[in-house]
């Protein structure tokens, strides 16, 4: 069978693996129609995710059909388009009987810590698949990713009348967005290329976008849109550490920062900074089961329209020569889509 693996820093490489073995008990068997790539894909392909091993085959943001399923399952179907949820918890360890599943002490997440999606077929715990009879695979590919934007919105949880700002306009990022546009905060966003910023004017609606230069002039700008005050809410979406150490600057008296991007390098800054404002700090991590049902919702109601997101195409056969430019913000790519199966 098929498959595509990540077999060494910007090295991706076609292999040959074993069919799966018939669901166990509690599994099901899925075929994989589309993967997204995301933030955490290239930056697995680029050598600088923290919890990703060489060779891997990567794939966590899926969308997949049921071709089996084993004893017990009774939440999916043969047949049914599923999301997958790709965080694979202990259900043991300390977080996880206290519910916080996604923070799970053993958590393996497909396609990073263990193999994912990226090939024709493979076994799944039923339970971490999310059926919708109305969404296409593309959008069922999509909802992972909203998740982890959903989430981070509700650990920021910005409230009427409070000035919300979301730092980096990648996928995650645009993921946080739509869920805050769902509150009555006033929305600002921030990024380094203005292309990003015309996408969210033009696709959202959202006027308060802030060019970040470096030079202070974003500021400025922060002040201007706030009145001076500055924000309550704060959601660092970049995984840059200059951008996360430099975050708590446009911060409001007793407001909060959320970390949802990841990096391996160090974060600094001056206590200052944070005791000042009484500042809190929090990280947002993966997910949560509810999170996928509610997405899945918005969707087919319509609230939620994942279309514009799709920037960029492939196939199974394409994407070894396709990946690369994938990782190019000049590209002008938001989201890619692989076309598996």
């Amino acid at each position: 069978m098929r498959a595509i693996q990540i077999s060494e820093v910007k090295t991706l490489k076609p292999i040959e693996i074993d069919e799966p073995s018939a669901p166990g008990p509690g599994e099901a068997h899925v075929r994989t129609h589309r993967m997204g790539v995301c933030g955490t894909d290239i930056s697995c392909y680029l050598g600088k995710f923290p919890f990703f091993d060489f060779p891997r085959i990567p794939g966590h943001e899926l969308g997949v059909e049921v071709v089996a399923v084993g004893d017990g399952v009774t939440n999916v179907s043969v047949g049914d388009k599923c999301s997958i949820e790709p965080y694979m918890h202990c259900g043991e360890c300390y977080a996880c009987r206290r519910g916080a599943i996604n923070c799970c002490q053993n958590l393996k997440v497909i396609g990073v810590m263990m193999d994912g999606g990226l090939c024709e077929s493979f076994l799944v715990r039923a339970e971490k698949l999310h059926p919708s009879a109305k969404l296409n695979y593309d959008q069922l590919a999509l909802v992972e990713t909203l998740a982890i934007g959903c989430h981070a919105n509700d650990r920021g949880n910005p409230q009427g009348g409070d000035h919300a700002l979301i730092i980096g306009m990648g996928p995650i990022g645009l993921a946080t967005l739509e869920f805050a546009r769902l509150t009555n905060a006033t929305i600002s966003v921030m990024d380094m290329n203005e292309a990003r910023l015309d996408f969210v004017r033009k696709t959202y609606g959202i006027e308060n976008t802030v060019l970040f230069k470096g030079d202070g002039s974003e500021v400025d700008r922060m002040k201007e849109i706030t009145g001076g005050d500055m924000y309550q809410v704060i959601t660092d979406a970049t995984g840059n550490k200059h951008s996360m150490s430099g975050a708590l600057q446009y911060i409001a008296p007793t407001g909060s920062l959320v970390y949802v991007g990841i990096t391996t390098d160090e974060l600094t800054f001056k206590h200052p900074v944070m005791h000042r404002p009484e500042a809190s700090i929090v990280a947002s991590r993966n997910a949560l089961p509810p999170d996928f049902t509610r997405i899945i919702g918005l969707i087919e109601d319509g609230t939620i329209n994942t279309d514009p997101w799709i920037t960029h195409r492939t196939d199974f056969h394409a994407v070894l020569d396709d990946f690369e430019s994938f990782t190019k913000p000049e590209t002008g790519v938001i989201k890619a889509i692989i076309e598996v199966v």
